[in-house]
């Protein structure tokens, strides 16, 4: 059964200036453990692919945080939503922390998916409430 459905477009020229104006602090602020290190390594490689990836994990949080009607308070918050990847490439959900908890409690689990373009991140979360075994 459906429990929340989130989408949700960035700007990525917005999350551009914000690394501008606030350098790695806003990565810091945005990111988990795990996907610090991606960003880091991305943007050595190449930094606008750095600034797209943060994009679309900050699209993905916001998408998440919409599906299961928390917003941006607690135990939603930007470092205990994390996403990684599954060796096949597909985007996954990560909870940490009493967000992990809560989701849990409440038998739920999310599907996520992200995209980017030159000017925009876009993702869209699917949160279900696991069905009981009979």
């Amino acid at each position: 059964m459906v429990y929340g459905i989130g989408t949700d477009i960035c700007d990525v020229r917005r999350i551009r200036a914000s690394l501008e104006r606030h350098g790695d602090r806003f990565a810091h602020k945005i990111l988990a453990e795990g996907e610090l290190a991606t960003w880091r390594s991305r943007s050595a490689r190449w930094p606008e692919r750095g600034i797209r990836y943060l994009a679309t994990r900050f699209s993905a949080k916001e998408a998440f945080s919409k599906a299961v009607g928390l917003g941006m308070r607690m135990p939603m918050t930007w470092r205990s939503c994390e996403i990684a990847k599954l060796p096949s490439g597909q985007p996954v959900l990560v909870l940490h922390g009493p967000l992990k908890e809560w989701f849990e409690a409440k038998g739920l689990v999310a599907h996520v998916t992200v995209t980017d373009e030159t000017d925009y991140a876009a993702s869209f979360v699917v949160v279900e409430r696991k069905e009981p075994r009979e």
